[in-house]
């Protein structure tokens, strides 16, 4: 490995923000509305309780999450104030760090731990959701989909942060994690 790879895979591998969660939601079932949640249990292996993807055959879209910021940005290029999150079809709403840095990475929110799996891209329901042009505001907007690694407990204001595992244990809600 050449020294810029090296100071790369650095600068890849360290996350100093730590981000929140701001919104759940759940799809009860194809083309229903999301149901907003203030918790929700995430199971390894399984994904969000009562959502519809839940025990996805691949489980790499056990999880689809946005980031708070990207709303806003979608909002504006469609020329709107704001977009309601459950119009994006997404689980988990998160502001203060950048998903698509999480890639490769785990990451813990409460007492769960996610891995990214992919980018979230957009669907044909955007433009249904969020009127003509919303595809093409999602686009690079969608967010992240990720797998559950442990299972745990989730709810509003929870920190979102890179995890490293520290003798392979999830570290509780109010500690924090050293890098």
């Amino acid at each position: 490995m050449s020294y810029n790879e090296s100071v790369l895979k650095e600068l890849l591998d360290l996350i100093p923000q730590t981000g929140r969660l701001e919104w759940i939601g759940i799809r009860p079932g194809k083309k229903q509305a999301l149901i907003q949640l203030k918790s929700v249990r995430i199971e390894q292996d399984s994904g969000l309780e009562g959502d519809r993807f839940r025990g996805s055959v691949s489980g790499k879209r056990q999880v689809t999450l946005i980031q708070q910021e990207h709303l806003q940005v979608v909002a504006n290029i469609l020329g709107k104030s704001e977009i309601d999150p459950g119009w994006t079809r997404r689980n988990l709403v998160i502001s203060g760090i950048n998903l698509l840095a999480l890639k490769h990475q785990s990451f813990q929110i409460g007492e769960a731990v996610l891995q990214t799996t992919g980018i979230c891209a957009p669907c044909s329901r955007m433009e249904e959701n969020l009127g003509p042009g919303g595809y093409n505001a999602m686009r690079g907007h969608g967010g992240i989909t990720a797998k559950v690694l442990q299972t745990g407990e989730i709810q509003i204001g929870d920190p979102v942060r890179l995890f490293k595992a520290l003798v392979g244990k999830v570290q509780p809600r109010d500690s924090t994690i050293k890098q």
